[in-house]
């Protein structure tokens, strides 16, 4: 059993450690430490409420919501998010990031709910979507 909470955690670093490599390459302010340690802490804190609801469940009956602590997890990794938006004249910078970092905590809730199909497949999505889309926005729009 704690072999597989060992994995969950081990993964959920890594594929927020994917995500950060790209954020890294491109030199942005948030990048593999802060993606990792993002997926890393939503996984342990969705295995954390889902074993509370067991022990809970088990030993007094008391019906508990373990969806709950992953709501606070969206709220808080939003408060995070909002804090790396910022308004430099007539633009606005960071939206990416802050968007990038939501889904982060996604998968990381995701590997810690099991659901390991969906945090790999959201993962590689989440690269796909920062790498290509860029070229693509810079080709076809012409942004740089």
């Amino acid at each position: 059993m704690e072999i597989e909470v060992i994995t969950q955690l081990v993964l959920a670093s890594l594929l927020g450690a994917l995500i950060g490599l790209e954020r890294e390459y491109r030199q942005k302010g948030a990048g593999l430490r802060t993606y990792t340690l993002a997926t890393l802490g939503s996984c342990l804190f969705t295995i954390i409420a889902l074993k509370l609801g067991i022990l809970y469940y088990r030993e007094s009956g008391i019906n508990y919501d373990p969806t709950r602590i992953i709501q606070a997890i969206a709220m808080g990794i939003g408060f995070i998010c909002g804090g790396v938006i910022f308004h430099q004249g007539g633009t606005v910078a960071g939206l990416t990031t802050a968007a990038a970092l939501w889904v982060s905590a996604g998968i990381g809730i995701a590997v810690g709910t099991k659901f390991y199909f969906e945090a790999i497949f959201a993962s590689l999505l989440t690269i796909l979507i920062l790498s290509v889309f860029r070229i693509l926005e810079e080709r076809v729009f012409k942004t740089k």
